[in-house]
């Protein structure tokens, strides 16, 4: 195994994370606490522009698809520059002033090749304040903490030679615990990884179809403390221990795909994909059961969220609304496209945006409907982050802050 360990860290590190704890206002993966895409956030800012309202732009080196996340005061990103995206960025900023505090390069291991909208920075990575966790399309996973010392590296392309993606990978890492789980779907060696956080080496490894797949796992909690991952892919939807890795269930079904991720939210967990699935979940090996479906709940990109009784998604026409208990249809929001990020929820409204750096902001009161349409007019095609009062979202160029002074 090609790993790097600093163990001369590991120690003081331990003690470090014992004693953090994510708070309230952090982001720490890809849409935010848990992949919800749901903040505790309040007050957020409903209009700014390009020239007004911005709290600070920093330029970025690089290209990235990847969200920033953010906790423990700091706000992390990754991007990739060079000769077919071989160099990989992270990097660390003050989320109040903007300035980055460091920037760590790596060269690529894997094969960097990809569709042109993609690159090696579309993973967004995850953190807990004390470690940041980056995963590259090209199969490298850089670990360090939060100053930017490096604690370990893989190369899972040199791990496992089989891996084959010639279009781009994009699934992000999510961390439960100690437990990294690293996506690994592709055309060839394809699986997933629990890695130990501390020391990069594996926990477990579970053999998946040979199939692309770009959806990001999701953390189950269990009452008994213990957290199931949940995986889908064209076909079907599947939980696996986060500590063991082995399989506690699996559902077929025609309607989830390979691009929007899995989403928990009040009892519900959704199955994204042609026909969104939504399930009543349960423990252990006991498949959930079905609730309802929708072939209105399409997506594309983009993944959809619960909040307060109702789920929201996209179609082709925008934002749809439904009754999360029967999949009634209670409302449509007409918002132009196209969208590779997907909708977030803070406060009572409802942020999304564009290709085009338009930014739609939705009221979640007794009538949902568009009250703003803010304007970056930066190509934007990252998911929002929120945090302490501020909105962060990133382009190939730039990293935006929108807030109050």
């Amino acid at each position: 195994m090609y790993t790097l360990n600093l163990t001369i860290v590991r120690f003081f590190l331990g003690a470090l994370i014992l004693t953090s704890i994510l708070h309230a206002a952090d982001w720490p993966q890809f849409r935010g606490p848990g992949g919800s895409a749901v903040s505790e956030e309040q007050n957020l800012p409903l209009k700014w522009s390009a020239a007004e309202g911005l709290l600070w732009k920093t330029p970025l080196q690089g290209r990235g698809l990847s969200s920033p996340v953010i906790a423990g005061g700091r706000l992390f990103l990754t991007s990739s520059s060079n000769y077919k995206e071989s160099r990989l960025h992270v990097m660390a900023f003050d989320p109040n002033k903007g300035s980055k505090l460091w920037e760590r390069q790596f060269n690529a291991t894997g094969n960097t090749n990809c569709h042109p909208k993609t690159n090696m920075a579309a993973p967004t990575p995850a953190t807990d304040g004390q470690r940041i966790f980056a995963l590259f399309a090209c199969a490298d996973v850089a670990a360090l903490d939060r100053d930017g010392n490096l604690l370990w590296y893989r190369s899972l392309a040199l791990d496992y030679p089989d891996i084959t993606n010639m279009v781009g990978m994009a699934s992000s890492p999510v961390l439960w615990k100690d437990v990294l789980i690293i996506p690994m779907d592709n055309a060839g060696d394809s699986f997933v990884l629990g890695i130990d956080a501390n020391t990069g080496k594996n926990l477990w490894k579970f053999n998946r179809p040979r199939n692309i797949n770009w959806s990001t796992p999701l953390i189950m909690p269990n009452a008994n403390g213990t957290a199931e991952v949940i995986l889908q892919t064209d076909g079907s939807v599947l939980s696996i221990d986060a500590l063991t890795g082995k399989e506690n269930w699996s559902l077929a079904s025609s309607g989830p795909s390979t691009i929007p991720s899995p989403t928990l939210g009040e009892g519900l967990l959704l199955a994204p994909g042609k026909e969104t699935l939504v399930l009543s979940p349960s423990s252990g090996n006991k498949v959930p059961v079905p609730q309802w479906k929708s072939n209105k709940l399409v997506g594309g990109y983009a993944s959809p969220l619960v909040h307060k009784g109702k789920v929201y998604g996209l179609s082709s026409i925008g934002l749809n609304v439904f009754d999360a208990k029967d999949g009634k249809e209670v409302a449509q929001v007409r918002m132009k496209g196209p969208f590779s990020g997907s909708p977030i929820i803070a406060g009572n409204h409802l942020y999304l945006i564009n290709e085009e750096g338009s930014a739609f902001v939705v009221s979640l009161g007794e009538k949902t409907e568009l009250i703003a349409t803010n304007e970056i007019k930066d190509t934007i095609q990252c998911t929002p982050a929120v945090s302490d009062g501020k909105i962060f979202l990133r382009s190939d160029s730039t990293l935006y802050c929108i807030g109050s002074k």
